[in-house]
Protein backbone atom coordinates (compact mmCIF):
# COMPACT_ATOMS: atom_id res chain seq x y z
CA UNK A 1 0.00 0.00 0.00
CA UNK A 2 1.18 3.88 -0.31
CA UNK A 3 2.87 5.01 2.47
CA UNK A 4 0.74 7.27 4.89
CA UNK A 5 1.71 10.33 6.57
CA UNK A 6 0.51 11.78 10.33
CA UNK A 7 -2.02 14.21 9.68
CA UNK A 8 -0.42 16.48 12.26
CA UNK A 9 3.01 16.70 11.79
CA UNK A 10 3.29 14.52 8.43
CA UNK A 11 6.14 12.70 9.63
CA UNK A 12 5.67 9.07 7.45
CA UNK A 13 4.18 6.43 9.80
CA UNK A 14 3.48 2.32 9.11
CA UNK A 15 -0.23 1.42 8.49
CA UNK A 16 -0.47 -0.11 11.87
CA UNK A 17 0.72 3.31 13.73
CA UNK A 18 -1.85 4.42 16.79
CA UNK A 19 0.75 7.19 18.56
CA UNK A 20 2.70 9.46 15.92
CA UNK A 21 6.37 8.75 16.64
CA UNK A 22 7.07 12.25 16.08
CA UNK A 23 4.50 14.32 17.74
CA UNK A 24 2.48 12.00 19.92
CA UNK A 25 -0.47 12.67 18.16
CA UNK A 26 -3.08 9.58 18.80
CA UNK A 27 -4.17 8.01 15.32
CA UNK A 28 -6.52 6.72 13.47
CA UNK A 29 -7.15 5.05 9.96
CA UNK A 30 -10.31 6.26 8.33
CA UNK A 31 -11.04 3.59 5.93
CA UNK A 32 -14.09 5.65 3.76
CA UNK A 33 -11.35 8.09 3.11
CA UNK A 34 -8.08 5.91 3.39
CA UNK A 35 -6.14 8.37 5.54
CA UNK A 36 -5.14 8.80 8.86
CA UNK A 37 -6.64 11.50 11.04
CA UNK A 38 -5.29 12.71 14.32
CA UNK A 39 -7.12 13.38 17.53
CA UNK A 40 -6.76 16.89 18.55
CA UNK A 41 -8.31 19.69 20.18
CA UNK A 42 -7.10 17.96 23.63
CA UNK A 43 -8.37 14.75 21.99
CA UNK A 44 -11.97 15.54 21.73
CA UNK A 45 -12.40 15.89 17.61
CA UNK A 46 -10.89 13.51 14.94
CA UNK A 47 -9.09 15.66 12.40
CA UNK A 48 -7.64 15.23 8.93
CA UNK A 49 -4.45 16.68 7.33
CA UNK A 50 -6.62 19.97 6.30
CA UNK A 51 -7.31 20.43 10.00
CA UNK A 52 -10.80 19.18 8.88
CA UNK A 53 -13.34 17.53 11.48
CA UNK A 54 -14.47 13.75 11.06
CA UNK A 55 -17.52 12.63 12.50
CA UNK A 56 -15.92 9.34 13.80
CA UNK A 57 -14.86 7.19 16.43
CA UNK A 58 -12.58 4.37 17.36
CA UNK A 59 -13.12 0.87 16.49
CA UNK A 60 -15.36 -0.61 19.38
CA UNK A 61 -12.52 -3.63 18.65
CA UNK A 62 -9.91 -0.81 20.18
CA UNK A 63 -10.43 -2.13 24.07
CA UNK A 64 -7.76 -2.44 26.45
CA UNK A 65 -5.92 -4.78 24.68
CA UNK A 66 -5.12 -1.93 21.46
CA UNK A 67 -5.70 -4.54 19.05
CA UNK A 68 -7.35 -2.24 16.09
CA UNK A 69 -6.46 1.20 14.86
CA UNK A 70 -9.52 1.88 12.71
CA UNK A 71 -12.20 4.53 12.88
CA UNK A 72 -15.54 4.17 12.46
CA UNK A 73 -18.70 6.75 11.83
CA UNK A 74 -20.45 8.01 14.40
CA UNK A 75 -23.74 6.49 13.92
CA UNK A 76 -22.80 3.53 11.63
CA UNK A 77 -25.20 0.41 11.77
CA UNK A 78 -22.32 -1.28 13.98
CA UNK A 79 -19.60 0.08 15.86
CA UNK A 80 -17.04 -2.18 14.65
CA UNK A 81 -14.56 -1.18 12.00
CA UNK A 82 -15.07 -2.50 8.72
CA UNK A 83 -12.21 -5.31 8.58
CA UNK A 84 -13.52 -6.45 12.33
CA UNK A 85 -17.22 -6.74 11.49
CA UNK A 86 -16.97 -9.87 9.27
CA UNK A 87 -15.44 -11.84 12.56
CA UNK A 88 -17.50 -14.62 13.38
CA UNK A 89 -15.26 -16.28 16.35
CA UNK A 90 -11.88 -15.16 18.14
CA UNK A 91 -9.82 -17.24 19.99
CA UNK A 92 -10.03 -17.10 23.89
CA UNK A 93 -8.24 -14.25 25.29
CA UNK A 94 -7.32 -15.73 28.38
CA UNK A 95 -4.53 -18.37 27.24
CA UNK A 96 -1.39 -17.07 26.90
CA UNK A 97 0.29 -15.49 24.59
CA UNK A 98 -3.45 -15.68 22.33
CA UNK A 99 -3.98 -11.84 23.02
CA UNK A 100 -0.09 -11.52 21.33
CA UNK A 101 -1.32 -13.76 18.28
CA UNK A 102 -4.46 -13.13 17.69
CA UNK A 103 -3.23 -9.11 17.47
CA UNK A 104 -0.62 -9.72 14.54
CA UNK A 105 -3.86 -11.83 12.95
CA UNK A 106 -5.84 -8.92 13.30
CA UNK A 107 -3.07 -6.75 11.87
CA UNK A 108 -2.39 -8.76 8.83
CA UNK A 109 -6.24 -8.63 8.16
CA UNK A 110 -6.63 -5.08 7.96
CA UNK A 111 -3.99 -5.01 5.52
CA UNK A 112 -5.78 -7.30 3.25
CA UNK A 113 -8.96 -5.33 4.07
CA UNK A 114 -7.45 -1.71 2.82
CA UNK A 115 -5.78 -3.66 -0.42
CA UNK A 116 -9.45 -5.17 -1.30
CA UNK A 117 -11.40 -1.89 -0.34
CA UNK A 118 -9.10 -0.23 -2.54
CA UNK A 119 -9.83 -2.68 -5.65
CA UNK A 120 -13.69 -2.28 -5.20
CA UNK A 121 -14.19 -5.81 -4.57
CA UNK A 122 -17.81 -6.43 -3.32
CA UNK A 123 -17.82 -6.76 1.07
CA UNK A 124 -20.87 -7.89 2.49
CA UNK A 125 -21.14 -9.05 6.21
CA UNK A 126 -23.09 -12.29 7.19
CA UNK A 127 -26.26 -9.67 8.03
CA UNK A 128 -26.79 -8.95 4.56
CA UNK A 129 -25.67 -12.19 2.51
CA UNK A 130 -25.74 -15.57 4.38
CA UNK A 131 -22.55 -16.92 2.40
CA UNK A 132 -20.37 -13.41 2.59
CA UNK A 133 -17.01 -12.98 4.00
CA UNK A 134 -16.25 -14.34 7.83
CA UNK A 135 -14.10 -15.49 9.85
CA UNK A 136 -12.78 -17.78 12.56
CA UNK A 137 -9.78 -17.14 14.28
CA UNK A 138 -9.21 -20.49 16.49
CA UNK A 139 -7.34 -21.79 19.51
CA UNK A 140 -6.01 -25.23 18.67
CA UNK A 141 -4.94 -27.33 22.04
CA UNK A 142 -3.91 -30.40 19.85
CA UNK A 143 -1.50 -28.33 17.47
CA UNK A 144 -0.09 -26.00 20.90
CA UNK A 145 0.61 -29.29 22.59
CA UNK A 146 1.78 -31.94 20.51
CA UNK A 147 2.14 -29.95 17.27
CA UNK A 148 -0.55 -32.04 15.41
CA UNK A 149 -3.53 -29.67 14.46
CA UNK A 150 -6.70 -30.52 14.83
CA UNK A 151 -8.03 -26.89 13.18
CA UNK A 152 -7.31 -26.61 9.45
CA UNK A 153 -6.90 -23.88 7.96
CA UNK A 154 -9.28 -22.79 5.14
CA UNK A 155 -11.93 -21.79 3.53
CA UNK A 156 -15.74 -22.91 3.08
CA UNK A 157 -18.64 -21.14 2.08
CA UNK A 158 -17.38 -17.58 2.86
CA UNK A 159 -16.06 -18.39 6.20
CA UNK A 160 -11.92 -18.35 6.40
CA UNK A 161 -10.77 -20.50 9.33
CA UNK A 162 -7.18 -19.90 10.51
CA UNK A 163 -5.55 -21.48 13.40
CA UNK A 164 -3.94 -19.35 15.37
CA UNK A 165 -0.71 -21.09 15.55
CA UNK A 166 -0.02 -19.84 12.25
CA UNK A 167 0.99 -16.64 14.53
CA UNK A 168 3.90 -18.07 15.96
CA UNK A 169 6.59 -17.36 14.21
CA UNK A 170 8.56 -20.75 15.12
CA UNK A 171 5.65 -22.79 14.35
CA UNK A 172 4.84 -21.47 11.03
CA UNK A 173 8.39 -21.61 9.82
CA UNK A 174 8.41 -25.24 10.67
CA UNK A 175 5.13 -25.79 8.74
CA UNK A 176 6.49 -23.66 5.77
CA UNK A 177 9.54 -26.29 5.73
CA UNK A 178 7.44 -29.54 5.91
CA UNK A 179 5.58 -28.30 3.51
CA UNK A 180 7.71 -27.14 1.23
CA UNK A 181 7.09 -23.87 0.39
CA UNK A 182 9.36 -20.85 -0.22
CA UNK A 183 6.82 -18.00 1.11
CA UNK A 184 4.21 -18.67 4.26
CA UNK A 185 2.81 -15.79 5.98
CA UNK A 186 -0.14 -14.53 7.78
CA UNK A 187 -0.84 -11.48 5.21
CA UNK A 188 -0.22 -14.30 2.05
CA UNK A 189 -2.72 -17.04 4.38
CA UNK A 190 -5.34 -14.37 4.25
CA UNK A 191 -4.77 -13.57 0.45
CA UNK A 192 -4.99 -16.90 -0.67
CA UNK A 193 -8.11 -17.87 1.12
CA UNK A 194 -10.04 -14.81 0.46
CA UNK A 195 -9.19 -15.88 -3.53
CA UNK A 196 -11.60 -19.04 -2.71
CA UNK A 197 -14.07 -16.75 -1.49
CA UNK A 198 -13.96 -14.62 -4.58
CA UNK A 199 -13.93 -17.70 -6.86
CA UNK A 200 -17.28 -18.61 -5.12
CA UNK A 201 -18.35 -15.06 -5.34
CA UNK A 202 -17.41 -14.07 -8.63
CA UNK A 203 -16.58 -17.30 -10.71
CA UNK A 204 -18.86 -20.38 -8.83
CA UNK A 205 -22.06 -19.29 -10.96
CA UNK A 206 -21.22 -16.59 -13.29
CA UNK A 207 -20.64 -15.83 -16.91
CA UNK A 208 -16.29 -16.17 -16.59
CA UNK A 209 -16.99 -19.96 -15.72
CA UNK A 210 -15.79 -21.04 -18.64
CA UNK A 211 -12.92 -18.62 -18.92
CA UNK A 212 -11.95 -19.87 -15.91
CA UNK A 213 -11.34 -23.67 -16.89
CA UNK A 214 -9.66 -22.51 -20.17
CA UNK A 215 -6.80 -21.21 -17.83
CA UNK A 216 -6.81 -23.02 -14.70
CA UNK A 217 -8.52 -26.09 -15.53
CA UNK A 218 -11.60 -27.79 -14.58
CA UNK A 219 -12.43 -27.57 -10.47
CA UNK A 220 -14.74 -30.51 -11.05
CA UNK A 221 -11.97 -32.74 -10.61
CA UNK A 222 -11.79 -34.46 -7.32
CA UNK A 223 -10.72 -32.02 -4.73
CA UNK A 224 -9.76 -34.40 -1.66
CA UNK A 225 -7.88 -37.11 -4.11
CA UNK A 226 -6.08 -34.06 -5.89
CA UNK A 227 -4.74 -32.62 -2.45
CA UNK A 228 -4.02 -36.04 -1.00
CA UNK A 229 -1.78 -37.22 -4.59
CA UNK A 230 -0.25 -33.39 -4.11
CA UNK A 231 0.99 -33.87 -0.62
CA UNK A 232 2.18 -37.50 -1.25
CA UNK A 233 3.81 -36.06 -4.14
CA UNK A 234 5.94 -33.33 -1.99
CA UNK A 235 9.74 -33.84 -2.17
CA UNK A 236 9.51 -35.31 -6.07
CA UNK A 237 10.23 -34.20 -9.06
CA UNK A 238 7.53 -32.26 -10.01
CA UNK A 239 7.70 -29.25 -12.52
CA UNK A 240 5.72 -26.93 -12.00
CA UNK A 241 7.43 -23.21 -12.25
CA UNK A 242 6.22 -22.63 -16.04
CA UNK A 243 2.91 -23.29 -15.76
CA UNK A 244 2.04 -22.35 -12.08
CA UNK A 245 3.10 -19.57 -9.69
CA UNK A 246 3.96 -22.17 -7.05
CA UNK A 247 3.97 -25.79 -6.08
CA UNK A 248 0.75 -26.23 -4.48
CA UNK A 249 -0.93 -24.30 -7.21
CA UNK A 250 -0.64 -27.76 -8.99
CA UNK A 251 -2.88 -29.29 -6.20
CA UNK A 252 -5.90 -28.21 -7.98
CA UNK A 253 -7.38 -25.58 -10.22
CA UNK A 254 -8.80 -23.96 -7.05
CA UNK A 255 -6.08 -23.62 -5.28
CA UNK A 256 -4.44 -22.53 -8.54
CA UNK A 257 -6.87 -19.22 -8.49
CA UNK A 258 -5.88 -18.50 -4.88
CA UNK A 259 -2.68 -18.91 -5.07
CA UNK A 260 -2.63 -16.70 -8.50
CA UNK A 261 -5.24 -14.50 -6.95
CA UNK A 262 -2.74 -13.94 -3.36
CA UNK A 263 0.28 -13.01 -6.22
CA UNK A 264 -1.66 -10.76 -7.93
CA UNK A 265 -2.22 -8.92 -4.43
CA UNK A 266 1.01 -9.19 -3.63
CA UNK A 267 1.99 -7.58 -6.82
CA UNK A 268 0.08 -4.64 -6.46
CA UNK A 269 0.18 -3.82 -3.02
CA UNK A 270 3.96 -4.07 -3.14
CA UNK A 271 4.18 -1.75 -5.94
CA UNK A 272 1.73 1.15 -4.61
CA UNK A 273 4.46 0.89 -1.97
CA UNK A 274 6.92 1.64 -4.17
CA UNK A 275 5.32 4.49 -6.03
CA UNK A 276 4.38 5.81 -3.02
CA UNK A 277 7.67 6.76 -1.78
CA UNK A 278 8.66 7.56 -5.62
CA UNK A 279 11.16 5.31 -5.90
CA UNK A 280 12.84 4.23 -9.45
CA UNK A 281 15.68 2.00 -10.97
CA UNK A 282 17.90 2.50 -13.46
CA UNK A 283 17.59 1.17 -16.67
CA UNK A 284 17.14 -2.70 -16.31
CA UNK A 285 18.70 -4.54 -18.95
CA UNK A 286 18.23 -7.90 -20.85
CA UNK A 287 15.37 -9.63 -22.81
CA UNK A 288 12.79 -8.04 -20.42
CA UNK A 289 14.62 -4.84 -20.21
CA UNK A 290 13.23 -1.20 -19.22
CA UNK A 291 14.75 1.98 -19.77
CA UNK A 292 13.71 2.99 -15.98
CA UNK A 293 11.47 1.54 -13.94
CA UNK A 294 8.85 4.00 -12.14
CA UNK A 295 5.40 3.36 -10.67
CA UNK A 296 3.83 6.86 -11.98
CA UNK A 297 0.39 5.01 -12.18
CA UNK A 298 -2.33 3.48 -9.89
CA UNK A 299 -1.36 -0.32 -9.16
CA UNK A 300 -5.23 -1.32 -8.15
CA UNK A 301 -6.41 0.32 -11.35
CA UNK A 302 -3.86 -0.87 -13.66
CA UNK A 303 -3.76 -3.54 -16.65
CA UNK A 304 -1.77 -6.61 -15.87
CA UNK A 305 0.57 -5.96 -18.89
CA UNK A 306 1.59 -2.80 -16.63
CA UNK A 307 1.89 -4.46 -13.61
CA UNK A 308 4.28 -7.45 -14.87
CA UNK A 309 6.25 -4.74 -16.58
CA UNK A 310 7.65 -2.86 -13.54
CA UNK A 311 6.67 -5.96 -10.92
CA UNK A 312 9.75 -8.35 -12.92
CA UNK A 313 12.87 -5.34 -12.48
CA UNK A 314 11.53 -4.39 -8.74
CA UNK A 315 11.34 -7.47 -7.61
CA UNK A 316 14.45 -8.31 -8.89
CA UNK A 317 15.81 -5.28 -6.94
CA UNK A 318 13.86 -6.12 -3.96
CA UNK A 319 15.64 -9.57 -3.71
CA UNK A 320 18.74 -8.22 -4.11
CA UNK A 321 18.47 -5.97 -1.32
CA UNK A 322 17.24 -8.75 0.50
CA UNK A 323 20.07 -11.06 -0.35
CA UNK A 324 22.57 -8.04 1.11
CA UNK A 325 20.89 -8.36 4.10
CA UNK A 326 21.44 -11.79 4.65
CA UNK A 327 17.68 -12.77 3.71
CA UNK A 328 16.12 -15.41 1.79
CA UNK A 329 14.61 -13.33 -1.80
CA UNK A 330 11.22 -11.06 -0.81
CA UNK A 331 9.79 -13.16 -4.17
CA UNK A 332 11.18 -16.10 -4.80
CA UNK A 333 9.23 -17.42 -7.91
CA UNK A 334 8.95 -17.20 -11.41
CA UNK A 335 6.46 -15.58 -13.65
CA UNK A 336 5.78 -16.90 -17.26
CA UNK A 337 4.10 -16.39 -19.71
CA UNK A 338 1.37 -18.70 -18.84
CA UNK A 339 1.07 -17.44 -15.46
CA UNK A 340 0.86 -13.97 -16.81
CA UNK A 341 -2.53 -15.07 -18.69
CA UNK A 342 -4.06 -16.23 -15.16
CA UNK A 343 -2.84 -13.35 -13.60
CA UNK A 344 -4.55 -11.33 -16.72
CA UNK A 345 -7.80 -13.24 -15.78
CA UNK A 346 -7.93 -12.66 -12.12
CA UNK A 347 -7.18 -9.00 -12.61
CA UNK A 348 -10.17 -8.77 -15.23
CA UNK A 349 -12.56 -10.45 -13.03
CA UNK A 350 -11.96 -7.90 -10.15
CA UNK A 351 -11.99 -5.21 -12.54
CA UNK A 352 -15.42 -6.34 -13.24
CA UNK A 353 -16.72 -6.68 -9.84
CA UNK A 354 -15.55 -3.46 -9.01
CA UNK A 355 -17.29 -1.63 -12.08
CA UNK A 356 -14.33 -0.99 -14.24
CA UNK A 357 -13.18 -2.04 -17.84
CA UNK A 358 -10.33 -4.12 -17.77
CA UNK A 359 -7.83 -2.66 -20.17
Amino acid sequence: MPPFACPNCRRLIHFEARVCPACNFTLGYHPDADRFLFLGDNCTTWRDIDGAAHDVTVCANNGPLQVCNWLVAVGDTTPLCRAYRHNRMIPDLSVSDVPERWAKIEAAKRRMFHTLIRLGLPLETRAERPDALAFDFLYDASAEASGQPLVLTGHNGGLITLNIIEADDVRREQIRREMGEPYRTLLGHFRHEVGHHFWERLVKDGPDLEGFREAFGDERKNYAAALQNHYQSLGGQIAWSDEYVSLYACSHPWEDFAETFAHLLHMIDTLATIGGFGASLAPFPGPESHPGPTVDFDPYRAPTAQLVDRWIPFSFALNAINRSMGQPDLYPFHLSAAIVCKLDFINRLIAGAAGRTAA
